[in-house]
């Protein structure tokens, strides 16, 4: 094993478990005890930890609890993938999105040819959801002005979507149909827009039981049927509803309870196909803004034969991967993960595809002395029940990504910070964590994870890993549990 630590003493809990400590106790004493009365808990009899706990300057083993165990990380495995994705891409690396065209353009304006709009994986492209970034409207009116600026007045053709730099399923077969059909579930394309998801509205229902009326859904999203089998429940109850369906499903069901109520109710869906729904949108624009396409919006397919030339019109460039890296912790967003894991693979393995992300993920640790080769990993965002990672490897890899000057101070600013930012912006007020505890979150059904970054009152870092699984108590109950033994951390 790499990044062996050298404990001094070793100290056995009655319930069967060992905890590694050195022979100073400057932090490992509270957090030890800590993490005892955690596991020992019997109101969380059953439930399976990893936990571990390092010095980040002396490379000391703090405390420990089946550190080695595989558990499913769920969230927590983002900062694997955004750590590689510094590493791999570089904090500066942009992704582009061109417009371009075959064929000519004639004395009277027409192209003869098509448009083509081809993606190089930013997910961000058209997003309403990150600053700073031109929304759908703002995109489409600047490819407008450029086809006006080439002197385009018709396209004889039609407006293509290119995702070809990518390959392999858009979402992990891993993933249940009930999350690949909602947002935090969209697929990932090479070329992707907004979000690749739609906002779908309902007309609330006054009383609980009755069934709320579907209304259009935003962007439009053409050949999408929704059989809706949602209640109305409590007035707050919140948002119980899912959409099932998968890539290229255009039929979907919606299932669950939304609140009773006398307004609108707004959930969201991941697209079936977000290159056509991108070349959709810009043939409507084009025409409501008298640019006639003759034929219908389409998704390329390669074609020796028929693989013309392509002429320039516009690039677009992406924010840079640090900042969507920064995104990507603080909101804990799949889309963003999903995108850098297939960047990854493209990069390091010239194949944008989810198996040479990973390939490239392991093999780049690997040679910084991190072996993951027992991790299993099935997508670069955490959402699949089948990925396993310890909760040392977490750690170790934190320690690691900290001693990096490559890369250390971009990664802990991603991270979001116990009361005051992104995940953790409500968590750990008032007490010893707050501002104290950087960290990346994790949460799925009976899972909980938390990765990140400690500082104690004297100062001292350290890298930790918490994970759980099969949890017998409520979410809020553990996850109070869980804050309490972080905050134990920082004494």
């Amino acid at each position: 094993m790499n990044d062996l630590f050298l404990p001094i003493r070793l100290i056995s809990l009655a319930f069967g478990f060992m905890l590694c400590g050195t022979v100073d106790g400057r932090a490992q004493l509270p957090a030890q005890e800590a993490v005892a009365a955690l596991v020992g808990d019997q109101s969380l009899a059953g439930a399976e930890w990893s936990i571990s706990l390092i010095d980040i300057e002396r490379n000391e083993l703090l405390a420990d609890y089946q550190g080695q165990r595989l558990l499913t990380p769920a969230s927590s495995l983002k900062v694997l993938t955004t750590s590689t994705a510094l590493l791999v891409l570089g904090p500066d690396y942009r992704f582009r999105t061109e417009l371009a065209y075959d064929g000519y353009i004639d004395a009277g304006g027409t192209l003869q040819g098509h448009l083509y709009l081809k993606g190089y994986g930013d997910p961000t492209l058209g997003s309403d959801q990150y600053p700073g970034v031109p929304g759908v409207d703002e995109l489409l009116q600047g490819m407008f002005r450029a086809l006006n600026e080439a002197g385009i007045k018709r396209i004889a053709g039609g407006v293509i979507g290119d995702a070809t730099y990518f390959t392999g399923p858009p979402a992990p077969y891993s993933w249940p149909d009930r999350d690949a059909g909602n947002y935090y579930g969209a697929g990932v394309w090479a070329l992707n827009i907004h979000e690749n998801l739609f906002y779908l509205p309902f007309q609330q229902a006054a009383s609980e039981g009755a069934k709320p009326r579907l209304l259009p859904t935003r962007p439009s999203v053409a050949g999408l049927e929704l059989d809706n089998q949602v209640t109305s429940a409590g007035r707050n109850s919140g948002d119980n509803a899912y959409i099932y369906g998968r890539p290229y499903e255009y039929r979907r069901v919606v299932r669950g309870t939304i609140p009773a109520g006398g307004g609108t109710f707004t959930i969201k869906g991941s697209v079936p196909d977000a290159p056509l729904l991108a070349a959709q949108l810009l043939t409507d624009y084009l025409r409501r803004h008298g640019i006639g396409v003759d034929q219908s919006a389409s998704t390329y397919v390669p074609d020796p034969s028929r693989d013309f030339a392509r002429t320039p019109l516009l690039t677009l460039l992406s924010p840079t991967v640090q900042e969507i890296v920064q995104r990507a912790n603080q909101k804990s967003v799949n889309l963003y993960c999903e995108a850098l894991l297939l960047a990854i693979g493209k990069k390091y393995r010239d194949e944008g595809s989810r198996s040479a992300g990973i390939e490239a993920i392991k093999a780049v640790w690997s040679e910084r002395g991190l072996d993951l080769s027992e991790a299993k990993l099935l997508d670069g965002s955490g959402l699949s029940w089948g990925n396993r990672l310890s909760g040392y490897q977490l750690a170790t890899l934190l320690r690691k990504i900290d001693r990096d000057p490559t890369i250390s101070g971009i990664f802990r600013e991603s991270l979001a910070v116990a009361g005051r930012s992104g995940t953790l912006q409500d968590a750990m007020r008032g007490t010893l964590a707050e501002g104290r505890i950087t960290a990346k979150t994790g949460s799925m059904k009976k899972v909980r994870s938390y990765s990140g970054f400690a500082e104690t009152r004297s100062g001292q870092q350290l890298a930790f890993s918490i994970i759980v699984n099969n949890y017998p108590c409520s979410s809020w109950q553990i996850r109070r549990k869980l804050e309490e033994l972080m905050a134990a951390f920082c004494r």
